[in-house]
């Protein structure tokens, strides 16, 4: 005989040691030399330096859906899982950490540092992964990649070498982000715009021939001292015969000339541009078609140069400004100033003000890369869900620049790159000889993740793993990555895999705060996840999240949490009941032997088939949704209570239970599994078992007929709640209760004796019952009261109406439906009032 399960599902208890079970048995990891259909998923690699957040723990509740679904499905599935290097973030938190002790990074060398940070990130760097666990997440942890390992570095390094070979990876002087904190060039993604209030300066540029200035507005002054030219719109009326003339450049007294070009806007400031092609990017862009000279002021350790003059040279850009703008007064040249607000790039790493300027750096030409990535999702072999993301990618696409892929860290890929005099050595190892030096750059951290789907699966060599799992099938990430990664990986995967690395990316929500803010540490916003997991355990967090989870940005919702808990306080009372009931697992369904088994097979059978429709489309809350009222609404509420009343069989709900089960996994992975280990006759893990049997044809019968059960049976529980009748008072029905409903309510058919006290109650469709309280039921002074109540309702309203019907002009005037309205009113309501007089009167009354 079975034990009944504990009484209280405990998550903290139960978590732990599934975790370590799906661990134990393998269930992550994959054999590629497996005959079943093949699935992969490669997770976007956490930095080694984090720890979970709230979209982590979104994105890899969805990934684990996902695997979930297939690996129970049949596939030999494989999560790839790591984690990146970092290398801004990982060296930032490590100098800190010196910093601490009162050390340098250049008071070790680089050598030292590297070692220090290999030792930083064998302590703490697992500390994601670890909580990825907790979440019930289950990549293949045997086969953890990390983007510096030895492996994956030589990928790295063959892909730069194989790209430089092309001529698609070449070094020059460009427009970068400059990060002064840093020292360093820096993506896009590590550069955050604030609102600043700066000054708005209106200088004049004397004319070189004395005759006149031209006046132009900035929030740089410090900049000018590298201008190369006056830009002014070519339809601008007011500059258009000053085109082509010089003026003087203020404290340098440079000669540069006034070019026409589209881009300055004649609205803003003067509508006269000043150009200083080496300190904006725009600016850059006007002196390339004007074929103007690039001047450096602001060095890479973020300060004035001496081109900037001996008189600025070693200054601040913000004591250049102050400098510049005293100097400017005391020759006249003031035109204006007045406070604008804009916004400004600061880095999000160092937190310093980001100088765009031209740097020696390593890029890599796009254009022939984005090509057949363009192409991909044109023709379809990579779909973006939601479809909006596709367009936002081919935009960016089709306008994309070279890549600035060198950084000025010591943590990361160094670039293999060697340098002798004026020889030049690229390779994947060092070149012969002595004298040669490497180049001390390293590749931006989003070079070598771009090699994730293959490089994880051990590219270049042609492993087992690679032959069998890439192409990836689904990507799942944020949108504020599509450029940087996900962009980079189609490219990268076609260039050297000759395929696309993933057929579908999945753009998830944001997850804000519950305020619409960011979640954020620093701005008090944020809500950590393993705190919610503590409180509620990880199946509510994960259901929560799914509930959550749109095509838009959402709010945190600590409700749709709560609903998660509620559902695993259901699910585990369910499998109490049933266990105690009898109820366990058969091979094959059970012969569905009454009206309520039917009706729940169906019920399952539909569910399964949208169930899988709505994950292929990625409509996850969707999916959360559909089993939630699944459990609560059809299996718990209405079928458990047909079993306890005897109209359901145990055998189909033991069934029933593990087709639930078997569905709701994937969701809730923790709860399933310990609901399915306590039901008697099961066998293996929840998290290997089949997905619920493919769906039958729908007995539409025993649903319609369950449907009108379960309306009559809420009718009549509101016709209790109406008149403070206890639960369970018995009641009379005309028509005679179908017995599923009688089962379920203290209701019987309605006889001679017991008809006149019937009143009618109005069901869906039209149709309707007459109820009332059984005779034995009945205080006749209560019932007598009641009915006196609704006798003066009914002879008021029939007041009312024929008060109408005898106003002339109503009845001449109102159009007609409304007159014969009253007229079915009056009529209505007179049968009432005698219907109550007859029921008063058999009372007694």
């Amino acid at each position: 005989m079975s034990t009944a399960p504990p009484t209280r599902y405990d998550p903290a208890r139960v978590e732990a040691r599934w975790s370590e079970a799906w661990q134990a048995a393998g269930v992550g990891h994959a054999d590629p030399s497996s005959d079943r259909p093949p699935f992969s998923i490669a997770i976007p690699p956490p930095n080694v330096t984090g720890v979970l957040h709230m979209g982590h723990a979104l994105n890899n509740t969805i990934q684990d859906v996902l695997v979930r679904t297939r690996r129970m499905a049949g596939d030999e599935t494989l999560w790839i899982c790591g984690t990146d290097h970092a290398g801004i973030a990982t060296q930032a938190v490590v100098e800190k950490s010196l910093a601490a002790e009162g050390v340098r990074r250049a008071d070790l060398g680089r050598e030292e540092f590297v070692r220090r940070v290999w030792g930083w990130k064998d302590e703490y760097g697992g500390r994601i992964i670890d909580q990825l666990r907790r979440l019930g997440c289950t990549l293949d942890y045997g086969r953890e990649r990390f983007t510096m390992d030895e492996g994956y570095a030589d990928a790295v390094l063959q892909v730069f070498v194989r790209l430089y070979e092309k001529g698609w990876i070449y070094r020059d002087r460009y427009m970068v982000n400059w990060d002064p904190g840093l020292g360093s060039a820096i993506s896009d993604l590590e550069v955050e715009d604030r609102e600043v209030t700066d000054t708005l300066v209106s200088i004049a540029y004397p004319l070189a021939d004395g005759d006149g200035e031209i006046v132009v507005a900035t929030v740089r002054p410090e900049t000018m001292l590298g201008d190369t030219a006056v830009a002014v719109n070519p339809a601008d009326e007011r500059y258009r015969a000053l085109v082509g003339r010089t003026v003087r450049l203020p404290l340098v007294g440079r000669e540069i000339p006034i070019v026409a070009d589209d881009h300055v806007q004649p609205e803003f400031g003067t509508g006269a541009l000043k150009v200083t092609p080496a300190h904006a990017a725009d600016d850059m862009d006007i002196a390339r078609r004007h074929d103007l000279e690039w001047i450096n002021v602001i060095g890479e350790d973020g300060r004035m140069t001496p081109e900037a003059g001996e008189r600025y040279a070693g200054l601040t850009p913000a004591e250049c400004a102050e400098r510049v703008v005293a100097d400017l007064r005391a020759q006249g040249l003031i035109r204006a100033e007045r406070e604008y607000t804009h916004t400004v790039p600061f880095s999000h790493r160092s937190g310093a003000r980001v100088e765009p300027l031209v740097s020696l750096q390593w890029f890599c030409d796009m254009s022939e890369l984005a090509k057949p990535a363009i192409a991909a999702v044109e023709e379809g072999r990579v779909r973006f869900t939601p479809a909006k993301w596709g367009e936002v990618y081919l935009d960016w696409m089709r306008e994309i620049r070279p890549w600035c892929i060198s950084r000025q860290l010591w943590w990361g890929h160094q670039i293999p790159v060697w340098y002798r005099g004026d020889e030049v050595h690229v390779g994947t190892s060092a070149p012969e000889g002595e004298g040669w030096e490497r180049d001390p750059d390293v590749l931006d951290t989003w070079f070598s993740s771009a090699l994730w789907p293959f490089a994880t699966l051990g590219w270049p060599r042609r492993t087992p793993e690679l032959e069998r799992f890439y192409p990836t099938r689904v990507l799942s990430t944020a949108r504020d990555i599509i450029f940087l990664w996900v962009a980079r990986m189609v490219m990268m995967g076609v260039e050297f895999m000759g395929a696309e690395p993933f057929s579908d990316v999945y753009i998830h929500s944001v997850v804000q705060a519950p305020d619409g803010r960011r979640m954020s540490k620093s701005l008090g916003t944020g809500i950590d996840p393993l705190e919610q997991v503590d409180q509620h355990g990880a199946d509510a967090l994960r259901f929560g999240l799914l509930m959550m989870s749109s095509t838009q940005d959402v709010r945190y919702s600590a409700d749709r949490i709560d609903q998660g808990r509620q559902l695993v306080t259901k699910l585990w009372n369910a499998t109490r009941l049933v266990v105690d009931r009898g109820g366990r697992v058969q091979p094959g369904p059970p012969p569905a032997r009454t009206l309520a088994d039917r009706w729940i097979a169906s019920r399952i059978a539909d569910a399964t088939e949208r169930a899988r429709e709505l994950t292929d489309a990625f409509a996850l809350s969707q999916l959360a949704d559909l089993v939630y009222h699944l459990v609560f609404d059809d299996y718990c509420d209405w079928y458990l209570e047909l079993l306890k009343a005897g109209e359901a069989t145990a055998e189909m709900a033991g069934h029933a239970l593990e087709q639930l089960l078997a569905l709701a996994h994937p969701l809730m992975p923790f709860v399933t599994e310990e609901c399915w280990s306590q039901l008697p006759g099961s066998e293996g893990l929840m998290a290997v078992h089949a997905p619920p049997s493919a769906p039958g044809p729908r007995d539409e019968a025993a649903e319609g007929e369950i449907d009108e059960v379960r309306e009559v049976v809420t009718a009549l529980r509101a016709y209790r709640s109406k008149r403070n009748l206890p639960p369970r008072t018995p009641l009379v029905m005309d028509p005679a209760p179908h017995p599923a409903a009688a089962a379920l309510d203290a209701v019987a058919a309605a006889d001679d004796a017991t008809r006149p006290t019937l009143v009618k109650t109005l069901l869906g469709g039209g149709r309707s019952i007459a109820v009332g309280p059984a005779a034995e039921a009945i205080d006749p002074e209560v019932e007598r009261r009641r009915l006196a109540d609704e006798l003066t309702r009914a002879e008021s309203e029939l007041e009312r109406a024929t008060r109408k019907l005898a106003d002339a002009r109503f009845v001449e005037r109102a159009p007609a439906h409304l007159v014969q309205a009253e007229r079915d009113k009056a009529e209505r309501y007179a049968a009432e009032r005698e219907a109550l007089s007859a029921r008063i009167a058999a009372l007694g009354g």
